[in-house]
């Protein structure tokens, strides 16, 4: 029965019972919804159109399944398990052994907005899943919104000015993205009569392509199209910074993956996006706000892979993201935890807490080890089927820059994160480690990493295409470990030298000055310019218009010559020469 269902129905629904349920009940249902859903997803749904209905002549599909849309089905059934086993403890108080109180930051628990979170985030699941089983572009624009608008309450659940600020602009931004969604779906209607979600490109579709890559690229994190990550993810809580980095970036992933395969532009946009966001995150203090930056670094492989296009490369970007999700969730799930217990996210504020904290430290560094690609770990046998296929289609510089790339990776996410957090100088924080929710799930999030590296191939039967792929060959082994090898000794080297920069209280400038300072001082200027001309016209049509009614009162008004009386024998003349002249010009 539930096989029938599109997936995100299980989710809204559920959102709106545990609206009204608190304590255990609450705690029950928001784990066994995502549970059932991805158990459901797996036995009973089988790749076909579910369901489908024609509307003012197009063709609707809300619930189409292939390999493709299954493998992202079943990475956010699990994102979402592993967010709300994460999330349980709010609402159950301060954490006990939680300093976040002495610092003022009262706020980051969450305990005050935990059915806001909950409740959200299920919505924001559901709308997640509703656009990877969408099959038109109308389904799409939906849940795109949705996805928006959802999401924003985990910024706004923070309660601060600052979130408040943030989420504004993030959701401005999203609600951008969808105008321009449905705008380039309205149009390749217009063009194709068909609204189906499926390979559009750049080549025969005109506008409406680049509109659609346009509307696509601001949810992935296109290069100046960026910066809500960077500035949402940091200013949202712990539970809200997990699920934010899970499902808006992989729907557009997903996107470009469905519309955009074998796209030249996406191979440049894709390598740039794995280049320029290191050199901010090294500098960058707000160790959240580094993960931001190193998740766009990511999605560059993502989008590289699509832009590639042959079936190994869409593999890779595809397989990426799914590990992605785990390695990523897991170091925000340790940096929430952090926040929690510590109430401090910077650099120069922690440092020493492995101490007190050592199995929150140790996880992290099971994600810091993923994402930079250690062998036995997820991203070894992921993001490798990338840059294999930039090598086999002869994009030897795009490979370079990878190449680079992956060592910032090891720099600033393998190295940087766990170092600055728990090592580094001692601080004198002595937090207890995080509630056991919190600890189970970045234990799950550790054991998939390892699993899914140690056994890809299992991981590479849910792959959209078929391919024979061994990653664990001894030039790709040798090659990654003198990646790593050279990468950490830079590091060290660079720290020891007093070259690498300090954690300093800074403020970084990125693209979001252009809509954060100079986008208001251009707005005002316009604003002000339009007043002047509004004033103008409004001075001038109000003169017009009061000389013509000027003139009309002086003409009919009470001493105006239509006001006065004429004798009989004048009307009666003048009528007698009227028809004079008649009779003169007609007869």
């Amino acid at each position: 029965m539930l096989s029938s269902l599109p997936p995100f129905v299980l989710f809204f629904v559920g959102a709106v019972v545990i609206a009204f349920t608190r304590g255990t009940a609450r705690k029950v249902l928001i784990l066994a919804i995502p549970l059932i859903g991805g158990l459901n997803l797996w036995y009973g749904v089988d790749p076909g159109l579910h369901l489908q209905f024609d509307l003012l002549g197009y063709t609707l599909t809300p619930y189409r399944a292939d390999k493709l849309s299954l493998l992202f089905g079943y990475l956010f059934h699990l994102a979402a398990f592993l967010g709300f086993v994460y999330a349980l403890h709010l609402g159950d108080g301060a954490p006990e052994g939680s300093v976040a109180g002495e610092v003022g930051e009262d706020d980051i628990v969450g305990n005050a907005s935990a059915g806001l979170q909950h409740v959200a985030a299920m919505v924001y699941a559901g709308s997640a899943l509703g656009a990877v089983f969408a099959g038109d572009f109308i389904t799409l624009f939906i849940f795109w919104e949705l996805l928006a608008i959802s999401s924003v309450f985990l910024v706004w659940a923070r309660k601060s000015e600052r979130s408040y600020a943030t989420g504004f602009r993030y959701l401005v931004i999203h609600v951008i993205s969808g105008v321009l969604l449905l705008s380039g779906a309205l149009m390749l209607a217009h063009e194709t009569g068909s609204i189906e979600f499926g390979h559009v490109g750049l080549a025969g579709t005109g506008a409406a392509g680049w509109i659609l890559l346009l509307s696509f690229g601001i949810k992935a994190g296109f290069p100046l199209l960026h910066n809500w990550i960077t500035e949402a993810y940091p200013e949202s809580t712990p539970t809200g910074t997990v699920f934010l980095s899970a499902f808006t970036t992989k729907v557009a992933v997903y996107a470009l993956a469905r519309s955009f395969v074998g796209t030249d532009a996406l191979i440049y946009i894709g390598t740039a996006m794995t280049f320029f966001p290191i050199f901010y995150a090294v500098l960058e203090n707000d160790l959240r706000r580094v993960l931001g930056y190193s998740m766009i670094n990511q999605i560059g492989f993502m989008v590289a892979g699509i832009g590639i296009g042959t079936s190994m490369a869409v593999n890779g970007a595809v397989a990426h993201a799914f590990a992605d999700v785990i390695f990523k969730g897991l170091l925000f799930m340790s940096m929430g935890a952090v926040m929690t217990m510590t109430g401090r996210t910077k650099g120069t504020d922690l440092g020493g807490i492995y101490k007190t904290m050592p199995f929150t430290a140790g996880l992290c560094i099971v994600g810091a080890s993923a994402i930079s690609a250690f062998p036995l770990f997820s991203a070894f046998v992921t993001k490798s089927m990338i840059m294999v296929a930039a090598i086999e289609e002869h994009h030897y510089v795009v490979w370079l820059f990878m190449l680079f790339a992956s060592a910032g990776v090891l720099e600033h996410a393998g190295i940087k994160i766990p170092f600055f957090s728990f090592f580094a100088h001692d601080s004198g924080i002595r937090a207890k480690e995080p509630p056991r929710n919190m600890l189970i799930a970045m234990s799950i999030g550790a054991v998939l990493c390892v699993l899914i590296g140690v056994f890809p191939t299992q991981f590479y039967t849910l792959l959209p295409y078929e391919m024979d792929y061994h990653p664990y060959d001894l030039r790709h082994v040798v090659t990654q470990l003198q990646l790593l090898a050279f990468g950490a000794l830079g590091f060290i080297t660079l720290v020891k030298s007093g070259v690498y920069p300090d954690e300093k209280r800074a403020i970084h400038v990125d693209a979001e000055w252009f809509y954060r300072k100079a986008g208001p001082w251009l707005v005002g200027i316009v604003g002000r310019a339009v007043t002047r001309v509004d004033v103008y016209v409004r001075s001038s049509v109000l003169e017009f218009v009061g000389s013509i009614m000027h003139g009309a009162k002086r003409t009919h008004g009470p001493v105006g010559p239509l006001a006065k009386s004429w004798p009989t024998g004048s009307m009666v003349l003048w009528v007698a020469i009227l028809l004079v002249a008649y009779l003169l010009f007609y007869l």
